[in-house]
């Protein structure tokens, strides 16, 4: 399936994301699910996680604000997900840097997320190695985590996607690096978190997880870089980047920069 057929599926779909995340992205996070075709389910309650993860068409496990009731929840919806065959993205966000948050993300990660996706720091602190993160920002670059990267995707059968200047995409036998020019989603709240749902969203469409991280990638990072151009601000940039989102056409990945990285 090419990068424009797993696109189009994507919008023909329209697949269910159940989202497990934090309190500072939700919001924007459903309007990108929503701009970029998918449908957004946002619900943090013990008990009915598990069930919900069973029938959503994927799962996203973002880490940024936990409470000790969402941790609950996130865990019954990863068991759930898991038992159901239902794809999940783990995004371990400010792992490393913070210890309950860094605890359960390896916990959870026995579970073998089909996709863990988080910045160079993150990754490496996921993978057990020295970072320099700092709070949710990577002080890491990505080709530093890219070995860490690896290991992961080796261990636990993940894809793994590292978000940086190109973003690299690593499977067991294949790291693929997504350029686009991503700037103005460094300057809202949520950027990348909501990659996470759209990653989640076309994980859900193929059987190849590698294939859909990489395309949904590309579709973000271009829609992106449209809304940079007709932006002033942060402010105009998120409305810009929700329409580009929702005007994007499949086709469009033609265009997208791709670079075969060394998997040695």
């Amino acid at each position: 399936m090419t990068l424009v057929t797993v696109a189009q599926k994507y919008r023909q779909q329209s697949p269910l994301v159940f989202c497990l995340t934090n309190t500072v992205v939700t919001n924007f996070t459903a309007n990108v699910l929503l701009a970029s075709g998918a449908a957004p389910a946002m619900t943090n309650l013990p008990g009915e996680a598990g069930p919900f993860a069973a029938v959503a068409s994927a799962v996203l496990v973002n880490l940024g604000t936990p409470s000790t009731e969402q941790l609950r929840a996130m865990d019954e919806a990863v068991r759930g997900a898991t038992k159901a065959g239902t794809p999940w993205v783990l995004d371990p966000v400010a792992v490393g840097a913070l210890p309950v948050r860094t605890e359960f993300a390896r916990k959870i990660l026995a579970q073998h997320p089909t996709l863990i996706r988080g910045n160079a720091s993150e990754i490496l602190a996921l993978a057990g190695y020295q970072s320099t993160g700092r709070g949710v920002d990577a002080q890491d670059t990505v080709s530093a985590a890219i070995s860490a990267g690896r290991e992961l995707a080796q261990n636990y059968g993940s894809v793994v996607a590292i978000s940086g200047a190109a973003d690299a995409i690593i499977d067991a036998t294949r790291t693929t690096l997504v350029h686009s020019n991503g700037i103005g989603l460094t300057g809202i709240t949520g950027g990348g978190c909501a990659l996470g749902a759209v990653c989640a969203g076309m994980l859900a469409i193929t059987d190849d997880p590698f294939e859909a991280t990489i395309a949904a990638h590309g579709m973000y990072g271009l829609a992106a870089e449209k809304a940079l151009a007709l932006s002033r601000g942060p402010g105009s940039f998120a409305s810009a980047f929700l329409d580009e989102l929702s005007l994007f056409a499949p086709e469009e990945l033609l265009n997208l920069r791709l670079q075969e990285a060394n998997h040695a």
